[in-house]
């Protein structure tokens, strides 16, 4: 099999220009690529991305990883929270074919694979560690909780 190193600005990957074999694609996801994004959590991205495309004669197999920092709201105090990620995952043909719903002739959009793979893998809940929120907010938090304090006899 031959290895293909490409870089391509959009890296939107049009399978029927590529011969069969393994491509790899390295490339990074910044705020430019963000402000593309509709509806977004994310406030700052800053990703590096390395994907390896083996194109078969039929289909293909798909390895997608992406390393970097995302800036998000935080949940508690609502300041930015900046969340290292780290994530990769292996996608076949059929499981592209049910993921994609703007499917454009045979292509393979990696910045929005590596963008969806960045979103999936943060967590749930956004917050800073102990003692990170803001100072005022948290203490308004602080004032406003609710705990089960015995009644004084």
């Amino acid at each position: 099999m031959h290895a293909f190193f490409v870089r391509t600005m959009e890296n939107v990957i049009n399978l029927d220009k590529l011969e069969p074999g393994i491509h790899h694609f390295d490339f990074h996801l910044d705020n430019a690529y963000l402000r593309s994004v509709e509806k977004t959590e994310l406030l700052g991205l800053e990703i590096d991305v390395k994907a390896v495309l083996n194109l078969l004669t039929e289909g293909f197999d798909l390895t997608v990883a992406v390393e970097g920092t995302v800036s998000v709201t935080c949940d508690r105090c609502l300041e930015p929270l900046d969340l290292v990620v780290s994530a990769e995952d292996d996608m076949t043909t059929d499981a592209m074919d049910a993921i994609s719903e703007n499917k454009k002739g045979n292509t393979v959009d990696l910045n929005w694979l590596a963008y969806e793979l960045t979103v999936v893998n943060l967590p749930l809940v956004h917050s800073h560690q102990n003692g990170g929120c803001n100072p005022q907010m948290d203490n308004l938090l602080q004032s406003h909780l609710c705990t089960m304090e015995e009644p004084e006899a």
